[in-house]
């Protein structure tokens, strides 16, 4: 990562970079888009969207210790000599930083992309490339068309390895961010029916995906053996003028290929060949897909030319990230829960793999596996049938579930009746009664899209007070 006190851009930099005019000279040791998490010395870029416009809080980032700020137009209020640069367009401007950022530095840059997995993997390159040498990878979930320009404006010239998470929801998107990243390795996790509504078929989705490759040419793709659409991403690849695919799986073919794994409640244990060489390690995370994330993890590192053998061992260590996984233990009045926080996206791939993980779970005597479960977004006119679809995996799976929103309700319906605890319409309403629910020994799972906002039950359950009554099944 960064060194907060170093220089990142100059004025002058910036200046060229953007074509736009400074108004006093500045340097900049970090670049920010919001004064919640803007550190002192850091460049702030007014942006402006559908409902805000960053120019309201230059001042709040200049009190913070700004450097300077990124605006088409001074703001009211603001003295015109303050450090700042003026720019037609603070979007654009960010874009043409971003791609300035990438253009000085000779690190090698790996782009992650897929329906599922993609954060995941992508925080685990990060943890594994960054014990080898200097690396920068995007915060969180910036994979869009200002979180990704931002990531890159971040990375500094001297940095080894940089990884780049590239999200879509529509035909087009990747395209562009690949584009501006120019990556030398492609990873794509897999190809699942997320933002099914926006696109006509599975086909129409591995098109988006693949369109990662238009900027690889040389490069290496590195794909999922074991996924069906294998040979259609593949063909997609080579077309594109990438010069080597390294798959990764349990198929026979696969480079990085799956020998066997002991799927355990808290981690797994993993026997795999790596081009031929046989390893053994521990991922740090439960659940058969995050095995899958660490094969195509490994292909990645061996691509882009680190030491796969030594991130092997690194991802003993190895932590799920909040919202897609972590685990907490949450103390309350005569004992604990586990809660299992998977809040922050959901399709029905994703959700599949979450009810694998909650039914592996360890249990002292009276403790129950309890889902609370939130809407799958954006899955068109099959929503419907697609959530009532994983009532079957979820019985097998859980004690007790919980669920909030119009399509989810669907679901709550399909299920056996002793195991409907509650559904209500949104996350607010059922986060009190969910954690009225939750007793000590139980293992709870929260999963739902970002927009179903199931965060909130999160917090509530992390702030739960002992003595509540049980939320008896069938009620």
């Amino acid at each position: 990562m960064s060194d907060k006190t170093a220089k990142l851009w100059t004025a002058a930099e910036a200046a060229a970079a953007t074509g736009g005019q400074n108004t006093q000279d500045w340097t900049a040791a970090g670049v920010s888009i919001d004064t919640r998490s803007l550190a002192a010395g850091d460049l702030f870029i007014a942006l402006q969207g559908p409902s805000f416009d960053g120019h309201d809080f230059v001042a709040a980032a200049v009190e913070k210790g700004a450097a300077a700020a990124m605006v088409q137009r001074v703001p009211e209020g603001l003295a015109a000599d303050h450090p700042m640069l003026i720019v037609d367009d603070t979007l654009g401007a960010l874009w043409r930083l971003g791609a300035a950022s990438r253009s000085r530095t000779e690190a090698k840059v790996l782009a992650v992309t897929g329906s599922v997995g993609k954060t995941g993997s992508k925080e685990a390159l990060r943890h594994c490339l960054g014990r080898q040498a200097d690396t920068v990878a995007s915060l969180a979930s910036l994979n869009n068309h200002w979180g990704v320009p931002l990531s890159l404006a971040r990375m500094p010239a001297a940095t080894r390895y940089g990884v780049f998470e590239l999200g879509m929801n529509a035909p087009g998107e990747i395209l562009e961010l690949a584009r501006l990243t120019k990556p030398q390795v492609g990873l794509i996790t897999t190809v699942a029916p997320a933002h099914i509504g926006n696109f006509e078929s599975l086909f129409a989705i591995a098109d988006a995906k693949a369109e990662i490759f238009q900027s690889m040419a040389g490069g290496t793709a590195v794909l999922n053996r074991d996924h069906a659409l294998f040979h259609y991403l593949r063909d997609k690849a080579e077309t594109a003028g990438v010069a080597r695919i390294m798959a990764f799986g349990s198929h026979r073919d696969a480079e990085v290929r799956l020998l066997s794994c002991d799927l355990e409640s808290q981690a797994s244990s993993v026997e795999a060949e790596i081009l031929g060489r046989k390893l053994s390690f521990r991922i740090n995370v439960a659940g058969k897909h995050w095995v899958a994330n660490a094969l195509g993890v490994l292909a990645a590192v061996e691509a882009i030319g680190a030491d796969s053998r030594q991130a092997a061992e690194d991802l003993a260590d190895f932590s799920a990230p909040q919202g897609r996984g972590a685990r907490t233990k949450v103390d309350i009045e005569g004992g604990a829960f586990e809660l299992i926080d998977d809040s922050y996206n959901a399709n029905p791939s994703s959700m599949r793999a979450a009810f694998d993980v909650l039914s592996r779970a360890e249990l002292p005597e009276g403790g129950r596996r309890i889902a609370i479960l939130g809407d799958m977004l954006e899955l068109g006119k099959e929503s419907k049938c697609l959530h009532a679809g994983l009532a079957e995996d979820l019985a097998a799976a859980a004690d007790l579930v919980f669920t909030c929103g119009p399509d989810m309700e669907d679901l709550f319906k399909a299920l056996p009746r002793h195991l409907r605890a509650a559904h209500a319409a949104d996350s607010a309403e059922l986060a009190p009664i969910a954690a009225a629910a939750v007793a000590p020994g139980d293992s709870v799972l929260v999963k739902g899209s970002l927009g179903s906002r199931m965060a909130v039950v999160v917090t509530r359950l992390k702030a739960a007070a002992g003595g509540m009554p049980r939320v008896a099944n069938g009620d």
